[in-house]
């Protein structure tokens, strides 16, 4: 597995937490920072997927 996607799970989850953080408080910066970070561990797990195909994994 490479690392891109296991990077990527992180984010995207770390992205989830601070989403519903920013929604139990109100705070809508904190809730649109875990959007882009879900976005942004969304493509870089899809980056390690297609490096994984390269790969033959």
């Amino acid at each position: 597995m490479d690392k891109d996607r296991v990077e990527g799970s992180a984010t995207n989850i770390g992205g989830k937490i601070k989403e519903g953080a920013g929604k139990m408080t109100g705070d809508e910066k904190l809730k649109s920072e875990g959007i882009a970070d879900q976005v942004k561990g969304s493509i870089q797990n899809a980056v390690g997927s297609i490096k994984d195909a390269f790969k033959g994994k």
